[in-house]
């Protein structure tokens, strides 16, 4: 039987367990959801018919259509990460409180491990925001052809 249910608080155990899943999974989805994204505006930048739009901001709404999700993701991600490294420091300090063992490597390897939730909110949100700048430009450059195209005679 496994006496850590009993030896520890349930909340420790199950931030203990699953933290790194947690975490990796957000960051994985929204990495799924900005990719899918991406690729959706990219593609419909390449076919869209500028001509078909009557005013601006029908133009403005069909151009910037899931950007703000794009821009969420790139300035969430960071936070996701440093929530997961804000708790594996706080389950390194709760375990060594409790343990018999109070070594500068248990602090460290415990450290280490929950920086990883940092770096890996920034290896999400890096990309998200250059592809969100790159999708905004996109948009600026259509939005200036379309005007473009109003003003011929």
């Amino acid at each position: 039987m496994d006496t850590t249910w009993f030896s520890q608080p349930m909340t420790m155990v199950l931030l203990k367990d699953y933290l790194d899943v947690t975490v990796f999974g957000i960051l994985g989805f929204m990495s799924f959801w900005l990719f899918a994204y991406a690729i959706e505006r990219v593609l419909y930048f390449a076919r869209v018919e500028l001509a078909d739009f009557i005013d601006r901001p029908g133009l403005d709404v069909a151009l910037t259509r899931h950007l703000t999700v794009i821009a969420s993701i790139a300035s969430i991600a960071p936070y996701i990460g440093l929530l997961g490294t804000v708790l594996g420091i706080l389950i390194t300090f709760h375990d060594l409180s409790t343990g018999s063992e109070l070594s500068a490597s248990a602090v460290m390897l415990g450290l280490a491990l929950a920086l990883k939730a940092t770096a890996a909110g920034l290896f999400v949100a890096i990309p998200a925001t250059l592809i969100y700048n790159g999708l905004v430009r996109r948009v600026d450059v259509l939005t200036a052809r379309w005007t473009a195209l109003r003003l011929k005679p």
